[in-house]
């Protein structure tokens, strides 16, 4: 007998899902049976962690465009995956859980583990349906990926524990209110009208300073935003998910904005008269023009999102790339490159205070900054590059450059701590022929990522094989981004019940599991032990002992952050440091940017 569950898992495979990520639990085990008799297709990895399984579908979405899928059981493993697909919502990933139930017989009687998971899931959810008859479950799961892949988000599969045993009805019965549903999806063709095309091209010819502000929705339009670049004389900022968009070899990529961004950008947001966003929802009003200083055109495909960061006269609701392509013919070269040149010497001036102050070295402590700095010549043409949510972020954002073809990612909207790891195993599984790499605090790894390397044991013969695996730790015992915050937002010093954390020896912990552990604290080796690293023939956990001291200093000081700053200091554990630290960072900038 076939049953629901064997059912689903080929409905699934017939979706073109290869492998999803769990955690088992009685609550699925009709799904477990399937899993045995499906031989591998689709394949169950066992996370440590239903929020892990969740990061990692939304990992594969991210690096391969596809649908990923999560299973966890009832009650409390359906509650650990809630992270982890807010996540795919809020970075708009399209991500199918599969949840299981208690038995139909007994929901309503207050059952162990009963959960009302259409309302749990409701939120997060762009579609959340259980099935509670076996001839639903093929348009239920149908409309599960149609729904995902439409909205670019989540849709949830309840199936109760007596309907995953149940004998399959592939095909419903021929009767009132029955319904036959297909496997199939294709991607819109979705433009703006002519006439707001026309509106957004006067608006960005007769801009004189253009400022481009790309996100993740500018993927796959590279070329046509290079194009339209170059046609209008622009600077290009990239927000966190816009990151793989552009490579940052291009002269007049600005790199990253905000808090973590660059100089150049903020530069060239301070002095534009027009702004063009594209594929972003950057939610950062303070790093933007201000209101009433540039002219605005913006495209976005979900038109509920446009023109809700800055004033718009131009409202593109449209996929970036057919968008641009038809709205370029329509664009005027500028003649005069004055704008382009400021941008591209603002560039070029950055570029050297990063790697000025990445040569920074305090006490005999590695500078976090020279960790991403020394990676970024180094980096395969190939690598896939995730990070965490801290203090590391900022290092990953400004010191990391990235060439044609390499990806990256991370939690942009929901910027929860966790996911890099998750990201680069199912990084791995998804491309087991790319260099993969991840950028994890230390107290990112400590919440999840060290569990995830016992995932990594577990199909080491799988995640092995190939280019370098690495994951890149700095250890720094200290919640770093928090306690800068606490800082500058909260005008607080550091609170050590809060902030310090355990040292723990990463790379020992990796060779104890059987991986490959790399441990540098010595400012005059972070290349070499790069260089180990990446040439290592099994997945490492790369160590560096890292200053906690070095401060995030923002593209310039907002002057009620700068106040409160100055407060925190008077009494704060690390003032000296910071202090010294803090003034040599700041002289960097000045002489290099007076040349």
């Amino acid at each position: 007998m076939t049953q629901v569950a064997d059912y689903v898992l080929d409905r699934l495979q017939q979706w073109g899902v290869r492998r999803v990520y769990g955690y088992p639990g009685d609550g699925i085990n009709g799904f477990l049976g399937a899993f045995d008799r499906a031989r591998g297709n689709p394949a169950f990895i066992q996370t440590r962690h239903e929020e892990m399984a969740a990061f990692m579908a939304c990992g594969h979405a991210k690096f391969t465009g596809e649908v990923g899928c999560c299973f966890a059981t009832s009650g409390p493993g359906a509650i650990h995956l809630l992270n982890g697909l807010y996540d795919a919502k809020l970075d708009h990933q399209p991500v199918v859980a599969v949840v299981g139930q208690q038995k139909t017989l007994c929901l309503g009687s207050h059952y162990q583990q009963e959960i009302a998971l259409e309302c749990l899931f409701a939120d997060v959810s762009e579609f959340c349906q259980m099935i509670v008859h076996p001839a639903q479950a093929r348009h239920v799961i149908d409309r599960a990926f149609k729904t995902a892949l439409t909205r670019r988000g989540v849709a949830t599969i309840i199936v109760p524990e007596d309907i995953q045993e149940a004998s399959a009805q592939p095909s419903p019965p021929k009767t009132h209110g029955a319904v036959y549903s297909s496997v199939g999806w294709s991607r819109p063709r979705v433009l703006p009208n002519e006439e707001e095309l026309q509106l957004a091209a006067q608006v960005l010819n007769e801009g004189q300073r253009v400022a481009m502000l790309i996100g993740q929705g500018a993927a796959g339009a590279a070329d046509e935003v290079t194009q339209a670049a170059e046609l209008l004389g622009a600077g290009v900022a990239k927000a966190l998910l816009g990151r793989e968009v552009l490579p940052d070899d291009l002269p007049y990529v600005t790199g990253p904005i905000g808090l973590l961004g660059s100089k150049a950008s903020d530069e060239m947001m301070r002095h534009c008269d027009t702004l063009f966003m594209i594929g972003t929802s950057f939610p950062y009003g303070e790093w933007l023009p201000d209101e009433g200083q540039a002219r605005g055109v913006e495209i976005d495909i979900d038109g509920r999102m446009i023109g809700i960061r800055y004033p718009m006269e131009a409202h593109l609701v449209g996929d970036a790339r057919e968008t641009l392509r038809e709205l370029i013919p329509l664009l005027r070269r500028k003649d005069a490159r004055d704008w382009r040149q400021e941008i591209e010497k603002n560039v070029r001036e950055w570029n050297a205070i990063c790697d000025k102050r990445a040569g920074q070295h305090f006490g005999g402590k590695i500078n976090p900054q020279a960790v991403a700095s020394e990676l970024s010549p180094r980096l395969p043409h190939d690598a896939i590059v995730t990070a965490d949510s801290g203090s590391g972020t900022n290092w990953w954002a400004r010191h990391l450059r990235l060439n044609d073809g390499m990806r990256a990612s991370l939690s942009g909207t929901l910027a929860t701590m966790g996911p890099a790891v998750p990201y680069a195993i199912a990084a791995r599984f998804a491309h087991p022929d790319r260099p993969v790499i991840a950028f994890v605090g230390d107290g990112a790894f400590q919440m999840n990522g060290m569990n995830e390397m016992i995932t990594v044991k577990r199909y080491l013969r799988e995640l092995a094989a190939g280019p370098p695996f690495v994951f890149c730790v700095l250890n720094n015992q200290d919640l770093n981004q928090v306690t800068w915050e606490q800082r500058a937002m909260g005008g607080d010093p550091k609170f050590p019940g809060s902030q310090q954390i355990p040292d723990v020896p990463y790379a020992a912990y990796a060779d104890l599991l059987g991986l490959k552990g790399i441990m540098c604290d010595s400012p005059k080796k972070v290349g070499e032990a790069w260089d180990e690293a990446l040439a290592c023939d099994r997945p490492v956990v790369l160590e560096f002992k890292v200053d906690a001291e070095i401060a995030p200093i923002p593209p310039h000081i907002m002057l009620e952050q700068g106040k409160k700053a100055a407060k925190a200091a008077v009494s704060d554990p690390e003032r000296v440091g910071i202090a010294t630290r803090g003034v040599r960072q700041k002289l960097a900038e000045h002489f290099t940017g007076r040349g």
